[in-house]
């Protein structure tokens, strides 16, 4: 069978990946029952291979160097329902539960809680959570 753009045939389903220069690939976490854009994170080879593996959102945290499994310290796992790559082949897709309805450390849902409003960012979204109530204190 002759490949198409639509049907990848790869023997590792990483390898249809464009992984930029650092071997990562930006990542949208979007929330599977609403719609609602929830954050952008950074994925590599095993961060994603792991999450397709354990259903679970794992990231590669480039400010700590080492794989971050969202929730480990808030208890706000993602759980995954679907994971898709966009047709340029460089953005991964998750459409997650969102557990605990938070996915911003900032303790909000989502990390796109701000809007430009003139020339001035103005946040739009209450904090749910007080973040150090989540973290301790920061």
């Amino acid at each position: 069978m002759k490949d198409s753009p639509d049907n990848v045939n790869t023997t590792d389903w990483l390898d249809a990946i464009r992984w930029n220069d650092d071997g990562l690939v930006p990542a949208i976490a979007q929330d599977a029952e609403t719609g609602d854009i929830l954050m952008m994170a950074w994925m590599n080879r095993e961060s994603l291979r792991l999450t397709a593996e354990e259903g679970q959102a794992i990231y590669w945290s480039r400010s700590r160097a080492r794989l971050w499994r969202k929730g480990e310290s808030s208890g706000h796992q993602q759980l995954v329902k679907d994971i898709r790559l966009d047709c340029d082949e460089d953005v991964i897709l998750l459409k997650v539960e969102q557990k605990g309805g938070i996915a911003c450390h900032t303790g909000r849902k989502s990390c796109f809680y701000r809007t430009l409003e003139g020339d001035q960012w103005i946040s739009v979204e209450p904090v749910i959570k007080d973040p150090d109530a989540i973290y301790g204190k920061l």
